[in-house]
């Protein structure tokens, strides 16, 4: 699948909360910047938050990107990136509650699981169900072996 969005311009990581800084600093971008309005042919409104080109493990860095899945033949615009997402096999965590603490409780609960994760392109999906911040539902989709 193909997304067309905003991708971090430099990696991130767990550490010293960078995550929290940078990735919270590119959803406020492509919030305050209306990023959604300006890629073409996309299949739905849904929102994807992707992590990708894993260093390591979750300890490492990692890529970041905020976008649309659009039509693959979709010409990305000038000032967007994209991203191809492969298949996969997936295991989907969903977190529930108040955003975005729910999104971190969710990770940090991820981290300390022993899943068999692939560090692949882990997507979160932001869709209806987190459209109330109060009380949202956000699928997490781990990749996995």
């Amino acid at each position: 699948m193909k997304l067309i969005g905003l991708k971090l311009p430099h990696p991130t990581r767990n550490q010293n909360g960078d995550a929290s800084r940078d990735c919270g600093g590119l959803w406020q971008i492509f919030t305050t910047q209306n990023i959604v309005q300006s890629i073409p042919n996309k299949k739905s409104e849904n929102i994807y938050a992707v992590y990708y080109d894993y260093e390591s493990d979750h300890n490492g860095d990692y890529s970041y990107f905020l976008g649309c899945e659009v039509q693959e033949d979709t010409p990305t615009p000038a000032g967007l990136n994209d991203v191809f997402i492969p298949v996969q096999q997936y295991q989907i965590i969903t977190a529930k509650g108040q955003m975005p603490d729910c999104i971190a409780a969710a990770w940090r609960e991820i981290w300390s699981t022993p899943i068999n994760r692939a560090y692949g392109f882990d997507l979160e999906v932001y869709d209806e169900r987190s459209a109330d911040w109060s009380n949202a539902e956000v699928n997490i989709y781990l990749s996995i072996y």
